[in-house]
């Protein structure tokens, strides 16, 4: 397990039945951001990863 599993479990053990839409994790992240500004790079790379998924390769 990475370490940043650990929060990832958390996460799924906490939250995990919940359903939540794609907008109010947009804002989470916004908030999540605006308080870690150190972290804007990698949430930035994750919610277009997020939003990406199912674009077909260019490749």
């Amino acid at each position: 397990m990475y370490f940043t599993d650990r929060g990832i479990e958390e996460l799924t053990e906490r939250r995990g039945a919940e359903e939540v839409s794609l907008t109010w994790l947009a804002e989470r992240l916004r908030e999540f951001v605006d308080l870690n500004p150190e972290f804007e790079t990698p949430v930035d790379r994750l919610a277009t990863w997020l939003a990406r998924l199912d674009d077909e390769d260019d490749d």
